[in-house]
């Protein structure tokens, strides 16, 4: 049998819209690294936790094998998780820190409604969670999953409706999460200027700290819009 969770839309909703997982699942590739992204052991000075807007990835990407649980059938997502990144005292940081094995389905199954990507959730654990001293696939992803669902979003349709800068959606995510700044987080967009990611900046006991200037994302000036897809369309 399928099973399903199904949430109430709203600002305050950091999890999916609606999420049933398929009975059977597809089975992830091994993750490894490669000469582009080659084993790095570095300590762990702090952490990023990304987080994905849904609607945007699955208007150009919904026709791929990966895709098919984020994007098909019934399923409506707002932001998902990408993964719980640590970060090196400099511009580089640690990854691919040791072998692992394919992730379990059980760990896949808890963790699919906040990452919709068996393959997705594999890359993570492997170049990731692995540099994560003492951490086992099911620690890590609880870990993330717990940091994400504390998140508390803006009324994401009330802003697609006219372009946004950066700066004022990062105002806006520091209004509906307290303790967190516009200068904790960075924003990501695609070539076209459409929102893709949020970086929210953490220290190394996961609490909310200002992002380093090398971090990335676009300048508080930047516009940004929002595609509000099926997902938002969906819930209005």
């Amino acid at each position: 049998m399928a099973m399903g969770l199904a949430m109430v839309p709203g600002a305050a909703a950091a999890q999916a819209l609606s999420c049933e997982i398929p009975a059977q699942l597809p089975r992830p590739r091994p993750d490894l690294p490669s000469a582009s992204q080659p084993v790095r052991r570095l300590p762990i000075a702090s952490y990023t936790l990304a987080i994905s807007w849904s609607p945007e990835f699955c208007r150009t990407r919904a026709d791929r094998p990966n895709a098919q649980i984020q994007c098909g059938g019934g399923n409506r997502f707002g932001f998902v998780l990408h993964g719980l990144w640590p970060d090196g005292p400099g511009k580089d940081w640690p990854q691919y820190c040791r072998a692992t094995p394919i992730l379990s389905r059980k760990v896949i199954r808890d963790h699919l409604c906040a990452t919709p990507s068996p393959q997705l959730l594999q890359h993570e654990w492997a170049k990731h969670g692995t540099c994560m001293a003492g951490y086992t696939p099911q620690r890590y992803f609880t870990k993330s999953n717990a940091l994400f669902a504390q998140l508390r979003f803006p009324d994401m349709e009330r802003l697609s409706r006219t372009p946004q800068t950066a700066g004022r959606l990062a105002e806006e995510m520091a209004r509906s999460n307290p303790g967190l700044g516009v200068d904790m987080m960075r924003i990501t967009t695609t070539r076209q200027g459409w929102l893709d990611e949020i970086w929210l900046c953490l220290d190394k006991r996961f609490r909310y700290a200002r992002c380093p200037a090398h971090q990335g994302g676009v300048t508080p000036a930047t516009t940004v819009r929002i595609w509000r897809g099926r997902a938002m369309a969906a819930a209005r």
